[in-house]
């Protein structure tokens, strides 16, 4: 059986990130969770910050796998963009290691932490991009700035999502979707 240590202590680390935060995970813990040296992780990564990059975009990379997974060619356009979205903020949101660190960001504005944030985020905006560069390609919407409407397009679903919350009744899934469309996509109706 051939033991891959290199993906044991990326599944530590990650455990880690979850459990501990970006600022209180070692590498110390780390080797200890994957029962390796810590010299063995330094064969694999230079330091923590090459190890959390890596793990980061292995999780921005399934996020995009499940935003495309929702695509399905029989829905309108505008309906795509939603599901899509709705499943990339919704990934954002359920996995575990991306509420330790939204917490971590809201508690101690961690600046490794805050830039990996923001990096999630373009990854968000820069698959919205691509998706509308498409649709106005296929002539599915009208010409617009493609990386301007993906940039309000994910602050809009984040308002709905966490601000409204904050002093409402969370919002379902089709509700969302019903104000997408009316304040994002009749105004890209062509």
């Amino acid at each position: 059986m051939v033991i891959d240590r290199k993906q044991m202590i990326i599944e530590a680390a990650t455990k880690s990130f979850s459990l501990f935060g970006y600022k209180a995970t070692t590498m110390d813990q780390v080797a200890k969770l994957a029962n390796v040296g810590k010299g063995t992780i330094y064969t694999f990564f230079k330091n923590k910050e090459e190890l959390f990059d890596e793990i980061m975009l292995s999780l921005m990379k399934e996020m995009k796998v499940a935003a495309a997974e929702t695509i399905d060619s029989s829905l309108k356009f505008h309906e795509n963009l939603h599901r899509a979205l709705f499943k990339m903020i919704e990934f954002r949101n359920q996995h575990q290691l991306m509420i330790k660190l939204f917490q971590e960001e809201r508690e101690m504005g961690t600046p490794a932490v805050q830039e990996m944030i923001e990096k999630v985020e373009q990854t968000i905006i820069s698959y919205m991009k691509e998706k509308l560069i498409m649709g106005i390609e296929k002539g599915d919407i009208a010409k617009c700035d493609p990386e301007l409407t993906a940039f309000i397009m994910i602050k809009l679903y984040i308002s709905l999502i966490f601000d409204w919350e904050k002093k409402h009744s969370p919002l379902s899934k089709e509700e969302i979707g019903s104000l997408f469309e009316r304040f994002i996509v009749k105004g890209l109706s062509i």
